[in-house]
């Protein structure tokens, strides 16, 4: 076995369900991904791609809004073991890395072996896996993260369920930048801006969208994100809440820092904003915020 894929197992076979098969693939720990559908295939190949995903990298989810905002919730990983499931090329430990400390282990899920090698690069324990069947076990992490994860996936439900039983009572789950249902009407107006803006941001060269094979293969990967879809409070609430959760609900523009967590929401771009007074929703309105955020904290006792 590779000295890295004896590193990786070690740190991680405490936490691995004892049923799960795996093997090494060019020395990231891999479980096996059956029925493998279009939106796992596009993310696979799309953050595998390594200009694509060193574009990303750069780029999304790196502001200082989102700092601040996480930076709010966690506080301090230092000493924690943290999962970041849907990690890509590794964003958030790229952003947040120098703000709050060292965990004592970054595991990284992914489906794209070519973003686990990045993230790796930057510090994360890879593991290329299903995130609607993750290989671990029951209560061992005490932060686990979905940033801009959930819509990539095609069980949005299961996946969350997935990665709130990681959690040990009293730690944190975290999600953030899953679209909100509510923030379009579902009429024939919202789907036509929808569909349109993608000459438009090709056009522009807008990152994810700078040609078209790369924005076929970015928009392939949004499994849950156009009107009509994506998350709801009632989606976190009925299954977090029967899993021991209390959970804080923060609809968002993505432009608000740690001001999100006292109700400010921020205010989305003036075309956005365009767009959604066309199809007859209120941009001011907390329904119409973008995106949903959602801390989740698991009770202490069993």
């Amino acid at each position: 076995m590779h000295l890295m894929s004896t590193q990786t197992f070690c740190k991680l076979s405490e936490y691995i369900a004892d049923h799960t098969q795996s093997h090494y693939d060019e020395g990231i720990l891999s479980f096996p991904v059956s029925n493998l559908s279009p939106a796992m295939q596009a993310n696979s190949f799309y953050f595998g791609h390594a200009e694509w995903a060193k574009s990303y990298l750069d780029v999304v989810h790196r502001d200082r809004a989102f700092q601040e905002r996480w930076q709010s919730c966690i506080g301090s990983w230092q000493g924690k073991i943290v999962v970041d499931i849907g990690c890509g090329p590794g964003n958030v430990y790229a952003a947040l890395r120098e703000h709050l400390g060292t965990p004592h282990l970054m595991i990284g899920v992914d489906i794209s072996a070519g973003g686990l090698k990045m993230a790796e690069s930057l510090g994360y324990t890879p593991v290329l896996a299903d995130a609607q069947q993750l290989p671990f076990v029951d209560g061992f992490a005490d932060i686990a993260t979905l940033n801009a994860t959930l819509h990539h996936c095609d069980d949005m439900a299961k996946v969350l369920r997935e990665a709130a039983r990681l959690v040990r009572p009293g730690g944190l789950l975290l999600t953030d930048h899953d679209l909100q249902r509510s923030m379009w009407n579902d009429n024939w107006i919202a789907r036509f801006i929808w569909n349109a803006r993608l000459p438009i941001y090709r056009l522009l060269r807008r990152g994810g969208h700078a040609t078209a094979d790369e924005q076929y293969w970015s928009t392939a990967t949004e499994a849950h994100h156009m009107p009509g879809d994506g998350v709801t409070p009632e989606f976190f609430r009925q299954i977090l809440e029967p899993m021991g959760y209390t959970i804080e609900l923060h609809p968002h523009n993505r432009t608000a820092g740690a001001e999100v967590l006292w109700g400010e929401r921020g205010q989305a771009e003036w075309k956005v904003r365009l767009a959604q007074r066309l199809c007859g929703v209120d941009p001011d309105s907390q329904a119409g915020a973008l995106v949903m955020m959602c801390i989740a904290r698991r009770s202490n006792q069993d």
